[in-house]
């Protein structure tokens, strides 16, 4: 299954607050358990179908994803990589991606963000099929000044997204997936850069929220938007990983898994992916998949 929405993947940024592992390293190469973090952002454009992929990053990054993913044939997908020069904002990318779009409604994730939760795919697949205006997710947080915040009405409608608020009005924080329609290049190229000097996703969100076009999500009980932002968070999402696989016997995050249940791959193609890491429990597992699915 595939939609004609395009994915994009803003892997970009200095990764200071990580600082020294990330002094030469992208932070969305780090390791988060078992697999590199990019795969867990790819995954989720991957669950809702999206084939075509844009990573966008740094000069110095840049090269370090594409030896890792390469065209996204192996995994019946097409990536397409575009530089950031320097870091100018969320909605920057939708500028940088405009030519790949070429006219079609988008999915932006961040390259750091983590989800899970049962029932995910179909949050994905259902926002993806609203072809007009934005959707995004909201996600309640204990700390949600850091954020982006979703202020509602008494009745649940969205008044507005205020980026990283002294006196956040709601709990809920706008996580890091954005499903936007074909107008959102032409949009932030209208958005005037913010104090900071950056051009900012809750300008971009605002504006279909004042059309009456932008519709939130919660992700309840249940799901799972894991921070990968300092050492700790990264830490503790690399234990929740863990933990999770290994109750379950079940990947999280694996894009050759996702590819081949998308029927973007056959069993053969999938063992063959799992042949250079069969060292590996994650090697094993592609190639338990495989033989689950011939047998």
């Amino acid at each position: 299954m595939s939609t004609p929405r395009k994915g994009i993947i803003l892997a970009g940024g200095s990764g200071t607050r990580l600082y020294p592992i990330t002094h030469s390293v992208s932070k969305q190469m780090l390791p988060l358990y078992d697999k590199p973090m990019i795969y867990y952002p790819l995954s989720a454009l991957m669950l809702t179908g999206i084939r075509e992929v844009c990573i966008i990053s740094t000069p110095r990054d840049l090269p370090q994803f594409r030896a890792l993913l390469g065209d996204g044939s192996a995994w019946g997908m097409r990536f397409e990589y575009v530089v950031q020069p320097s870091p100018e904002g969320r909605a920057q990318a939708y500028i940088l991606a405009e030519d790949f779009l070429a006219g079609a409604p988008s999915a932006m994730v961040l390259g750091d963000d983590v989800f899970f939760g049962e029932g995910l795919s179909e949050k994905l697949r259902s926002a993806d099929q609203r072809t007009n205006g934005g959707t995004v997710f909201g996600y309640r947080v204990g700390d949600p000044e850091r954020y982006g915040v979703v202020e509602f009405d008494k009745a649940g409608k969205v008044l507005s997204i205020i980026e990283k608020p002294e006196k956040p009005r709601s709990s809920y924080a706008v996580t890091g997936i954005y499903f936007l329609d074909a107008t959102a290049p032409r949009r932030a190229r209208e958005i005037k850069p913010s104090p900071r000097g950056e051009l900012e996703i809750t300008d971009l969100l605002n504006g279909y929220n004042d059309e009456g076009t932008l519709q939130v999500e919660k992700l309840g009980r249940g799901f799972a938007w894991l921070d990968t932002g300092t050492h700790e968070s990264l830490l503790e999402a690399a234990e929740f990983i863990l933990t999770i696989e290994d109750r379950q016997n079940l990947k999280v995050g694996c894009p050759e898994e996702i590819a081949f249940l998308n029927g973007w791959i056959d069993a053969a193609a999938l063992r063959a992916l799992a042949q250079p890491y069969l060292k590996t429990q994650y090697g094993k597992y592609l190639a338990r998949v495989a033989d689950e699915h011939e047998n």
